[in-house]
């Protein structure tokens, strides 16, 4: 077993990293998802070994906690002889659809392979930090535009032929547009974008990269419409045309190559199509190539007791499910079950307390494990959270965030409202992350009422049509911690 990884790196099997509840694991099976009797299994082991809290994370990882120094080695020998083989190296994702999803625009599992096999060819794994990733997505009913990426490559469509968008630094939304070109120019730009982040050391990330860099990262062959790419003028001699192959990887670091080239400074170049993030929730039915569906069912919060998968896992296995996915997006993908399975299916899992469809207000608050599963934790976060989703649902089009302490494991971002547990109770933050100076106080067990306190302005404030976010931001966060603190 190795040293555990520090806060933040990936708890890998062979590196647990500590928490508040003991350590933590995470896994990504290499073969996309598992069956139901090895996710019985797998859910047996973490019975056994850790606390008994399973979770899916937002990325669509699996995580198993309150491990030990000893039981974790133990929980890795197990997943080793269940022959459930994990992936390791820089993550290198596609969505939980892709290659079965009629609608993606290109199958992207084989160029992500490629990345993979180019990125350990070159030596690049050690260099890079545990957090450094890449995303490469198809499209179709189920994007990965809501996971952040050093490097994202999203296939589009232009004059008939499949090319791929890249772009650097954030999700579907805010990642800054590179480049669009074919796919072997799309896996050279990736890999000489880590090999630009590796030179720069284990913590940056392509956030880091300066503008120099990332302007000798296009190519003569990358191509763009002008609905997709519009005003690229070639005028500054800071990317060239290389003959042959695949000229981005032989450059140097911060190299300026000579004549023909395009400047940034002189026009956008956009990976983007128009109109920003759709992401669709990964619950409910996605209808297969295969004729089938896929039956998308979530954590709430991303975390369920190892005895409620085990339970949906058993009723997925006598429905005839053949394979579970984990989902970005904290949720669970079955397939391979008839179409009479799916509402027996659901019924079950909706008894055991999972969230089945989108609408759920669940869905709209992520929670850590907080107080008494988390010994960070300074509130009971979960039952904050539920009583939270079932008094005030109608005003839950914004991210509410629940953080046992003020680390924000759950939501690092910045969210609309927070509610952090502290050494003066349960206060909250408007427009920040959970490590802002909260802007009021009450008692924790009290957090709930405060929440509904501001609710209720909400709904007497807010215009016809308006939002609740937009009317939140409208109040303003003096009015909004009023609110919150009103016994």
């Amino acid at each position: 077993m190795n040293a555990f990884s520090r806060r933040g790196a990936c708890p890998a099997l062979s590196a647990p990293m500590q928490t508040g509840d003991g350590l933590l694991v995470r896994l990504n099976p290499v073969a996309g998802g598992l069956s139901p009797k090895l996710l019985i299994r797998l859910a047996e082991s973490a019975l056994r070994h850790g606390n008994g809290i399973m979770e899916v994370t937002a990325r669509g990882s699996l995580q198993i906690r309150g491990l030990t120094a000893e039981s974790a080695g133990l929980l890795a020998a197990e997943v080793d002889a269940l022959g459930i083989a994990v992936r390791t190296g820089v993550p290198v994702e596609t969505g939980p659809l892709a290659g079965i999803d009629p609608r993606e625009i290109a199958d992207p599992r084989a160029l992500a392979e490629r990345i993979r096999a180019a990125v350990e060819e070159a030596g690049l794994t050690p260099r890079l930090g545990p957090k450094v990733s890449v995303v490469v997505d198809g499209g179709g009913q189920l994007t990965m535009d809501g996971v952040t990426a050093d490097v994202r490559l999203k296939a589009v469509r232009v004059g008939g032929n499949v090319m791929w968008a890249l772009s650097v630094a954030g999700d579907g939304q805010s990642a800054r547009p590179l480049a669009t070109a074919d796919e072997d120019a799309a896996r050279d730009i990736a890999v000489a974008v880590l090999r630009m982040v590796a030179e720069k050391g284990r913590d940056a990330h392509s956030r880091d990269l300066s503008e120099r860099q990332l302007a000798s990262l296009a190519s003569w062959h990358s191509f763009a419409p002008p609905s997709v790419l519009p005003d690229i003028s070639p005028s500054r001699g800071e990317i060239s045309r290389v003959a042959g192959g695949s000229p981005l990887s032989t450059l140097k670091i911060g190299e300026i190559a000579h004549e023909d080239a395009i400047s940034p400074l002189e026009g956008e170049m956009s990976g983007r199509t128009e109109g920003g993030v759709q992401d669709r929730r990964p619950i409910g039915l996605f209808p297969l190539s295969n004729d089938t569906t896929a039956l998308g069912i979530a954590l709430p919060y991303g975390s369920m007791p190892a005895e409620k998968l085990i339970a949906l896992a058993q009723s997925a296995l006598s429905l005839g499910v053949a394979e579970i996915r984990l989902a970005p997006g904290r949720a669970l993908l079955f397939l391979g079950q008839p179409s009479s399975a799916n509402h027996p299916l659901r019924a079950t899992a909706a008894a055991l307390g999972f969230v089945t469809t989108a609408a759920d207000p669940r869905t709209r608050i992520a929670a850590c494990p907080g107080t008494p599963a988390c010994a960070s934790g300074q509130i009971a976060t979960r039952d904050i959270a539920e009583t939270i989703a079932a008094e005030n649902a109608d005003i839950l089009d914004f991210t509410l965030h629940i953080s046992g302490c003020a680390k924000g494991c759950a939501h690092p971002g910045s969210a609309a409202l927070t509610i952090v547990g502290g050494e003066n109770g349960a206060g909250l933050v408007v427009n920040a992350t959970a490590k802002a100076l909260p802007a009021g106080y009450r008692p924790g067990y009290d957090a709930a009422r405060g929440v509904s306190s501001v609710a209720a302005m909400v709904r007497s404030a807010r215009f016809q049509g308006e939002t609740a976010a937009a009317c939140l931001t409208r109040l303003g966060p003096a009015a909004i911690a009023e609110s919150y603190r009103q016994e």
